[in-house]
């Protein structure tokens, strides 16, 4: 069976044997420190390049959908510029995922 790292969108979803559970998004709670952006066209389908750009990890792209739930229906088709989304920060982010 696969180990999912805690970064992994996978973090949190129960697995049994070889099967993977239903998608579980950890929940990003609201933050006095949360950063609201307008999207740019740069990250155009892209939240593994936004993810890196400001947490230094591609990996954590799930975030974005997780924190915005109510724009973001579709993690990659959904994000495009113009949207604007409130950003985590790292530290938050950290203590969310245990890492």
């Amino acid at each position: 069976m696969a180990k999912y790292s805690k970064r992994s969108i996978y973090g949190s979803t129960n697995q049994s044997n070889n099967i993977l559970g239903i998608l579980d998004y950890r929940r990003i709670p609201q933050n006095d420190s949360d950063t609201q952006v307008v999207l740019q066209a740069q990250y155009n389908y892209r939240p593994d390049l936004l993810a890196s750009d400001l947490y230094g990890d591609p990996e954590l792209w799930w975030v974005f959908k997780a924190r915005n739930p109510n724009i973001i229906d579709d993690p990659i088709f959904d994000f495009v510029a113009g949207i604007e989304i409130k950003l985590p920060p790292l530290s938050l982010l950290r203590s969310v995922i245990g890492d």
